[in-house]
């Protein structure tokens, strides 16, 4: 082979290998953004599930405290009722020993004591 033919040879490998390293340099790149791209989606569906997790935490929470509310609201109603069932029968007591003790000074008066 000829000079001139292995010189044009080498610069048909060269430019071919030129080539292929374009090509795989743009692969590499074109890959790169995809995957880069692919992060971010899954960066974002991340987000929101987590903001979506975080919203049913929330909405759980506050479930639970309403219905710790309602039982509170219903302990308290039970200790009022009781309450004012106990005043009711002390002031029964109170009027019959009023009126008892009335009785015993009207009497006293009566009899001079």
């Amino acid at each position: 082979m000829a000079r001139p033919e292995v010189l044009d040879r080498i610069k048909e490998a060269e430019t071919e290998a030129d080539e292929i390293i374009a090509e795989a340099e743009s692969d590499a790149d074109e890959r790169l953004a995809e995957a880069r791209s692919r992060a971010d989606e899954i960066r974002a569906e991340a987000e929101e599930e987590a903001a979506a997790e975080a919203e049913a935490r929330l909405e759980s929470a506050r479930e639970e405290l309403e219905e710790r509310r309602e039982e509170i609201l219903a302990e308290g109603r039970e200790d009022r009722e009781a309450l004012e069932s106990t005043a009711r029968e002390r002031v029964d007591d109170a009027v019959d020993y009023a009126v008892e003790r009335f009785e015993e000074a009207v009497k006293g008066q009566a009899t001079g004591e």
